[in-house]
């Protein structure tokens, strides 16, 4: 097939999304595939003039545009498929505020959480310090830190245009659950080695984390893991793939922190290391997003 790999964009997480795009076009290549690599701009004038001359079209993009939903209208508009869950789908996931609001409706768990932008009405704190702040939309930890006091949170230097989630802090261990089709993959347990936390530093930064797949955990967490990760997968009606990720406190309470709905794709990164822990190295979980992207866009 001729497929174009759509890469790059415009948000913060733009060198992730690159730098993952290297690694993608080598095993579509050794699939036997034409890869054509688009580093997406706003010219979107550009995107339909190449995806027109393509068969396929192969996401890997973080954030905005990309996780939002928007490019996967525009693919669904000329017809063209593309691995990965749907428009409508893509959206609330990636804003935290609906994701989570629809967990609590559906009785799943999620740390508190209240809304913050700069005069905002009715603003309060969720929980006790310490708190998390990190902006509603986004991924890949961008901007994601912790606040321990009143004080903290008045000297953070915040973008007044910008909306943040300010959620309560979980302290435990951190784990996540991917789905592939409608199988539940071997969760990962995450040690971060650099920071408190599983932040920017420590995802994508050399020996930032020690990841750990299968996870060394009892069989009853691992099955309430990936049940829980299915339940999240399906809820939400996506589809392909995605990726849930969860923190454990220390009285066994999980807690579902957010859904990926275009994890990472590098060798490395934690979805393909739990599909390469039920046998499928890099190049045939690429294949299998084909597959499952053509079956999903007959």
């Amino acid at each position: 097939m001729r497929i174009l790999l759509i890469a790059g964009g415009w948000s913060s997480e733009k060198e992730v999304s690159l730098a993952g795009a290297k690694e993608i076009k080598k095993s579509l290549l050794s699939l036997g595939h034409e890869v054509t690599l688009f580093n997406l701009t706003p010219n979107l004038n550009e995107l339909i003039k190449y995806a027109k001359n393509h068969d396929f079209a192969f996401i890997n993009l973080h954030g905005s545009p990309g996780e939002d939903g928007t490019i996967q209208a525009l693919l669904e508009d000329l017809k063209i498929p593309y691995q990965g869950s749907r428009p409508f789908p893509s959206f609330l996931c990636l804003n935290k505020l609906f994701f989570k609001q629809i967990l609590l409706n559906h009785n799943l768990p999620t740390p508190k959480w209240t809304l913050y932008k700069k005069d905002l009405e009715h603003f309060s704190f969720p929980s006790e310090f310490p708190l998390i702040i990190k902006p509603n939309l986004g991924g890949s930890s961008v901007g994601i830190k912790i606040i321990k006091n009143q004080q903290e949170f008045l000297n953070l230097k915040l973008n007044p245009e910008t909306e943040y989630l300010i959620e309560e802090f979980i302290q435990g261990t951190e784990l996540t659950c991917g789905v592939l089709g409608q199988e539940a993959l071997p969760p990962v347990l995450i040690k971060p080695n650099k920071s408190f936390f599983f932040d920017y530093t420590s995802k994508y930064e050399p020996n930032g984390a020690e990841e750990i797949c299968p996870a060394p955990i009892e069989n009853s967490l691992t099955q309430t893991l990936q049940e829980l990760a299915l339940k999240v997968h399906t809820l939400f009606g996506l589809s392909d793939y995605s990726r849930t990720d969860f923190m454990l406190d220390k009285k066994g309470n999980i807690y579902i922190l957010e859904v990926n709905t275009l994890p990472g794709m590098t060798p490395t990164s934690l979805l393909p290391k739990e599909a390469q822990a039920i046998g499928l190295n890099f190049s045939q979980l690429i294949k299998r997003l084909l597959e499952l992207g053509l079956e999903k866009n007959k």
